[in-house]
């Protein structure tokens, strides 16, 4: 048995490049960064602040969710599993590349209201609760309690 599962909490490090292959297949690419704190050791030594820094692919509809709502700066959560492409630099030398293929992308980053309207939140969830559809109050006129 294998598993191959990470699990990322970071912030992106630039706006997401989102391309279409020739089917209409949406491709997002962006970088993640995820920051181990700087602590002290009980001797006394320092351990600086040390951030990595993540390629994330995104595929289909989470790459076109990423195009519409995530921006540079926004803190993620990000879940998928780990690649590695191999290709030659112009010099010859073998270059290796690691990629955090998402299968699931969830957004951490609130947004607010100046946000929403302006196209990163989906028109229904940045309307106010006085707009939304009233409930069928006739079916609870009919319950005994």
């Amino acid at each position: 048995m294998s598993l191959n599962k990470v699990q990322l909490i970071g912030n992106v490090g630039k706006d997401p490049d989102v391309r279409y292959l020739d089917n209409g297949v949406a491709v997002a690419t962006f970088s993640l960064a995820t920051t181990d704190r700087a602590y002290t050791l009980a001797n006394g030594t320092q351990v600086p602040e040390r951030t990595e820094w993540h390629n994330i692919v995104l595929w289909r509809g989470l790459a076109q969710t990423a195009e519409k709502y995530v921006r540079k700066g926004d803190k993620l959560y990000i879940e998928g599993k780990i690649r590695s492409r191999f290709y030659d630099d112009q010099n010859g030398v073998k270059r290796t590349i690691v990629e955090i293929f998402a299968d699931n992308m969830e957004m951490l980053t609130p947004r607010t209201a100046s946000q929403q309207q302006g196209g990163y939140m989906p028109q229904a969830a940045s309307q106010p609760a006085s707009q939304q559809p009233a409930a069928n109050s006739s079916v609870t006129d009919d319950l005994p309690f």
